[in-house]
């Protein structure tokens, strides 16, 4: 019988065994993780999130590897974000695009699209089998404060309801925190490569977290010395947690 932790009870957390890390070759990871259930689910998600964790489902979980500490939890400093030209280039590129913020609803059509990006890009990842299921799951299955933006081409009526009219082209799963945006999750059309969608998706994150008076747009783990990392770090200025909490990394 599969029991579930008491919400009213502090949360237990627990390791998992080592295993191949996805990252940097040779090494192992460790991951301790609690679960993010009942009505202190969404305050329990701020507090994690801030603490370093980050959510998938149900699970909150960083990592606690034996012998590495590669991976830093990063954050986009929202208010005093500035573009620089590439990334300026990049808004103009994209600027035919609305995103749309959603209830946390999957759909089959995010789904293919989904499907799409894992077949093109992370075939060998952890991910590749996820059946429509295992999608919904991934959407759906939270006690906190998600939604889902869908971006799309501007439609004829985009001046009166800013909504897009076209065909899905990137998805971003995004909890809503106290202090910002937590990016779980974004994935975008594998044939739209050029319209560097990824770094799209997160000057959108960061421009609504400016709408929104939050201060922060949180982008999980820095991996020192993993390229497929690299991106996170043209985001500048933005925070590293460090022993001591969060320290300034970058920017004037």
């Amino acid at each position: 019988m599969t029991q579930h932790p008491n919400p009213t009870q502090s949360p237990q957390f627990f390791l998992t065994a080592p295993s191949p890390c996805p990252y940097l070759e040779g090494q192992f990871e460790r991951k301790v993780f609690t679960h993010l259930v009942g009505e202190k689910a969404t305050e329990m998600n701020d507090l994690l999130t801030q603490g370093g964790f980050r959510r998938s489902q149900n699970i909150a979980y960083r990592p606690a590897c034996e012998t590495c500490r590669a991976c830093v939890s990063v954050r986009i400093l929202a208010d005093e974000f500035k573009p620089g030209r590439n990334m300026r280039r990049v808004m103009q590129h994209n600027s035919d695009l609305v995103g749309v913020m959603h209830e946390a609803v999957p759909s089959t059509e995010q789904y293919s699209l989904f499907r799409a990006y894992l077949d093109a890009r992370h075939r060998k990842g952890g991910m590749s089998d996820m059946t429509v299921l295992d999608y919904a799951m991934m959407v759906e299955d939270t006690h906190v404060d998600t939604k889902v933006i869908e971006y799309r081409r501007r439609g004829p009526d985009t001046f009166i309801t800013g909504k897009g009219q076209g065909d899905l082209i990137a998805v971003a799963l995004t909890d809503k925190m106290a202090d910002g945006l937590s990016m779980v999750y974004s994935y975008f059309d594998p044939d739209m490569e050029g319209r560097s969608l990824g770094t799209f998706m997160i000057l959108d994150h960061i421009a609504r977290a400016q709408a929104m008076g939050l201060p922060h747009v949180y982008l999980g783990y820095w991996v020192n010395g993993s390229r497929k990392m690299s991106y996170k770090m043209r985001f500048q200025p933005q925070e590293h947690l460090r022993p001591k909490g969060w320290e300034r990394f970058g920017g004037i």
